[in-house]
């Protein structure tokens, strides 16, 4: 999928295919951080900076979006449909974020596994009926975690590969 994405954004500038591959909601940062550091070569700072704006740059819109005109489209067959599908995949991961609330939040986002990123963040949001506010600070403290553990993974990797090499 990668490979397809990278394929996809090659005849933009890398950084904007970096900032672009982040705010995918299927790819997110957790595809944007090893495509910038892997295949690109960029530093770590730079890529850490692309990412997380990309990944960062739809949660506001995205959660006012859910908040305010959400419900207006659900009167549309296949916008109904996607997101029966994905709210049904998100709330029953929503349980920690319940209990402990904004914690819980920028933890679900910090995890990187699937259904758990920044978007899914904004989904569980909406649907646990949390503060706009403080639902985008918890999601962007989420963001900025996933993103040192999914650098650290990319260069642990990276330098194993090389050893290996």
């Amino acid at each position: 999928m990668i490979e397809n994405l990278v394929q996809l954004f090659s005849n933009l500038p890398k950084e904007v295919a970096i900032i672009l591959i982040s705010a995918i909601p299927i790819s997110e940062l957790r595809g944007a951080i090893p495509v910038g550091i892997g295949i690109y070569k960029f530093s770590v700072t730079k890529t850490l900076t692309l990412a997380i704006i990309g990944n960062l740059s739809f949660v506001i819109p995205f959660l006012w979006f859910l908040n305010n005109l959400h419900l207006h489209f659900m009167k549309y067959y296949y916008y109904n449909k996607f997101f029966t599908w994905w709210f049904s995949k998100v709330k029953p991961r929503t349980k920690n974020i319940e209990k402990y609330e904004y914690v819980g939040l920028a933890l679900f986002v910090a995890i990187p596994l699937p259904v758990t990123g920044a978007w899914s963040g904004c989904v569980a949001s909406y649907l646990l009926g949390l503060d706009f506010w403080k639902s985008v600070v918890a999601i962007s403290i989420g963001v900025l975690i996933a993103a040192i553990i999914v650098t650290v993974i990319t260069l642990v990797t990276t330098q194993t590969i090389q050893l290996i090499i």
